[in-house]
């Protein structure tokens, strides 16, 4: 069990963070529209484990991507941003298949994407994504990585050689049926890959894609009957709710200003991971995680300029 009051104990390893998963390019209107009525799209840098990867880095811990983008112009603008945040490119491999892209219509309500996904699933496993895996403290991965093949099979050997190497093993369940294999039973997938993870952060629209309907308690029970260890369940601009299957505890927003929604996530993640790196207790690294959510709240865009995860301590007076 993991112990809310208590340090995660981690072997000295290279690397901090290994964050596995999409790398794309958000095509997103300028206008709003409910029906994809906009002429005029912008190019965006996207994919949650690099947001992820560059959040972790500014916060002071040390985090490696693993992706696939294009061998076109719009994987080299995706290669060239993450090296302009100082993020390794070794493990972003350039295939030959388009840069996969989603295609956002801002809208009041939740917006609807369409996806075009062509390269960000071509990452097959290999000895040199092996040995990043045994030089990793936490592997991350989201979804995307699990939808289709290859990827799917690298991420199944990739959980075998973190469980034996005791690895912390982190799932992002944000399932969509819309990035899923056709003919492929894509929650069932999802559900029987939780028993091999360590910590999950659904939010409870993912909750409800795996479940259906159903109270946040007895949502996050689900999770951990499937064999997840640590469930932390976001609900929004109420914070999070905690379960580590012994207790529960309600982690409260620290958001007094919101600008911008886009990344809240990621960063709740990210601010995470560095305060459990850092050496914070469970507890601790989860108002950590509110605070770096709420710091970037404030501002536009899924990947700010945060400042260091002691800053952010000092900020919120944690």
């Amino acid at each position: 069990m993991i112990s809310f009051n208590k340090k995660i104990e981690f072997y000295d390893k290279e690397i901090d963070i290994l964050a596995i998963g999409e790398l794309l390019i958000d095509m997103i209107s300028k206008e709003y529209s409910n029906n994809f009525e906009s002429n005029d799209y912008q190019r965006y840098f996207g994919g949650s484990p690099a947001n992820i990867a560059m959040n972790t880095m500014k916060l002071g811990i040390k985090s490696q991507i693993v992706s696939a983008v294009g061998n076109d112009g719009l994987g080299e603008f995706l290669i060239q941003h993450l090296k302009n945040n100082n993020i390794n490119t070794g493990m972003v491999k350039q295939v030959d298949y388009p840069t996969s892209i989603v295609l956002i219509t801002k809208s009041i309500g939740t917006p609807v994407p369409i996806f075009y996904r062509n390269a960000d699933f071509q990452v097959k496993y290999n000895e040199e994504l092996e040995e990043k895996i045994k030089k990793s403290k936490i592997v991350h991965f989201s979804c995307w990585p699990l939808s289709m093949q290859p990827f799917r099979n690298t991420i199944e050997k990739i959980i075998k050689i973190a469980q034996k190497n005791k690895i912390i093993i982190s799932f992002d369940p944000n399932y969509h049926p819309m990035i899923w294999e056709r003919g492929h039973d894509g929650i069932e997938y999802v559900k029987s890959i939780i028993k091999y993870v360590d910590i999950i952060k659904p939010s409870e629209d993912d909750a409800q894609r795996l479940f259906g309907k159903d109270t946040i308690d007895n949502q996050i029970d689900k999770f951990l009957k499937l064999g997840a260890k640590l469930v932390i369940m976001t609900i929004g601009k109420d914070g999070a709710i905690v379960s580590n299957g012994s207790e529960k505890i309600k982690i409260p927003t620290l958001a007094s200003k919101v600008v911008d929604t886009t990344g809240a996530g990621d960063a709740f993640w990210s601010g995470f991971y560095a305060a459990i790196i850092k050496g914070h207790t469970v507890k601790q690294a989860l108002y950590l995680a509110a605070a770096v959510s709420a710091f970037k709240l404030e501002f536009m865009g899924a990947v700010v300029d945060l400042p260091s995860i002691e800053k952010i301590k000092k900020i919120y007076k944690l």
